[in-house]
């Protein structure tokens, strides 16, 4: 399943970096850039942390897509 990811429009809204988030968050930036590229999907604990750094809700960052209505 794919996640709508706004990480890094929350981010730089922020003014931080990639690193700059990284360090906040206690994680590496190739982690904050795996996130951002839709590689990685982040633990629950990590998205939660990383709601928390932006001043944002998880849903914010976070999106499931729509999905399209069954058709008989």
């Amino acid at each position: 399943m794919s996640l709508i990811v706004h990480l890094q429009h929350h981010r730089k809204k922020a003014g931080l970096t990639q690193a700059g988030l990284a360090a906040k968050a206690g994680v590496s930036r190739k982690t904050i850039n795996t996130v951002e590229n839709g590689v990685f999907i982040p633990s629950t604990t990590l998205a939660l942390t990383l709601a928390r750094v932006l001043g944002v809700s998880v849903h914010d960052l976070f999106q499931l897509p729509h999905k399209e209505k069954d058709t008989l």
